[in-house]
């Protein structure tokens, strides 16, 4: 599927569009991109740079969480690496699954139906993305009530979280949500091609089709769930921390140890609330949107909409929206990793380390300005005292 169809509204331009699409499509394809007036900017370079910074960051998380795991005997952080593992081994499976597929669409000149003239791909792809991007959700909401149980009640989770009780949430999560996911394939929803035709996605238009409102609806209303969970159990968590580094302020050694963990910490979970929101609130909210309006993003290829030139560059509106939408979600996946397990190890520390170095330089330049000082007044202190038995 090209772009053609989301052309320009103006319909005195109509044809003079077209045929202009037409004579410089060729060497637009031949840079391996395509650029609309209307419809913004598509190019091969997104999934390619997404899919190799996504398979880099989440390899080198979970090499990280495998050594980890092995040296760790306390069951508590065996738990917190289970679930960063199996969310970096999420995220590596829907980069793997997705992006090769999104590539090879734009190697076919952005036609789908040259590489699935079946329609059994397009479901797959459907799923995929259904699959991995609510259990990347449900995972950072399972992480964010483990820790604000391990912060608020830490005798209750030390007696009852263990490592098998990890296991078997993780477990039941994957399969709940692939249970779901596979729901258009029992013909509960629909999964269609989207705008610019590389990818393939929950239908928010079609109300004929069985069940679909309930299905695109569901999806949206748990990822915003999901995300609210993860909110609030982290402003918890966050909470908890500075109520307890306050009860053990001091001047000794692990006092200042608990200060910089907590420091450390909430920094963290600032980050992840922020990174989730950010990737994640656009595309829900847009398809609650158009669940509402009844627009789906595969009807940016639709000539049907030029009839109507306001409601033609809404929809053109509403489908550049959901582009940018889908790929900030998709970033999730790459700043994943980041965020929880190797910004923490990078540069968290060196934050601190850099924030107990400016401190540390002020303290200096204190002592420094006093040790001039007293150079300054040693030599007047001495004239003073020589001065004193003269004049007895």
């Amino acid at each position: 599927m090209t772009l053609d169809g989301c052309d320009s509204s103006e319909g005195s331009q109509t044809t003079t569009g077209e045929m202009l699409v037409s004579n410089v499509s060729k060497s637009l394809r031949e840079g391996n991109a395509t650029k609309n007036s209307s419809c913004g900017y598509v190019s091969v370079g997104f999934p390619i740079t997404m899919m190799i910074t996504g398979i880099v960051g989440n390899s080198l998380a979970l090499i990280l969480v495998y050594i980890s795991y092995r040296k760790k005997e306390n069951k508590r952080k065996k738990s917190f690496l289970l679930c960063i593992g199996s969310l970096a081994l999420t995220d590596l499976f829907g980069q793997l699954l997705t992006s090769p597929i999104v590539i090879s669409v734009y190697r076919a000149d952005l036609k789908w139906d040259r590489i699935d003239s079946s329609g059994n791909l397009c479901a797959f792809f459907g799923v995929c993305m259904t699959t991995f991007g609510l259990c990347a959700l449900f995972l950072a909401s399972a992480m964010a009530i483990e820790r604000a149980m391990a912060i608020t009640n830490p005798h209750w989770y030390s007696n009852h979280m263990k490592t098998s009780v990890t296991k078997q949430t993780l477990a039941a999560i994957w399969c709940l949500v692939l249970l779901f996911a596979l729901l258009p394939v029992a013909g509960v929803g629909k999964y269609t091609l989207q705008w610019p035709g590389t990818w393939c996605f929950i239908s928010t238009g079609d109300r004929e089709v069985p069940g679909n409102m309930f299905f695109s609806i569901t999806f949206a209303v748990l990822g915003i769930f999901s995300l609210l969970v993860t909110v609030s159990c982290n402003v918890v968590t966050i909470r908890g921390l500075i109520i307890r580094c306050k009860t053990k302020s001091g001047k000794s050694q692990s006092s200042k140890q608990w200060e910089r963990l907590t420091t450390e910490t909430v920094i963290q979970l600032l980050g992840i609330m922020c990174v989730l929101l950010i990737c994640w609130s656009p595309l829900l909210v847009l398809m609650l949107r158009m669940i509402s309006t009844q627009v789906s993003s595969h009807d940016c290829n639709s000539t049907a909409v030029n009839s109507n030139h306001t409601s033609g560059r809404d929809v053109h509106l509403d489908c550049n929206f959901f582009l940018i939408a889908i790929r900030l979600a998709s970033l999730n996946q790459i700043l994943d990793p980041w965020v929880y397990l190797l910004l923490r190890e990078i540069l968290l520390r060196k934050f601190c380390i850099m924030a107990n170095a400016v401190s540390n330089c002020s303290i200096e330049e204190q002592k420094e300005t006093q040790t001039a000082l007293d150079a300054l007044n040693k030599p007047n202190q001495e004239n003073n005292s020589l001065h004193k038995p003269q004049s007895s």
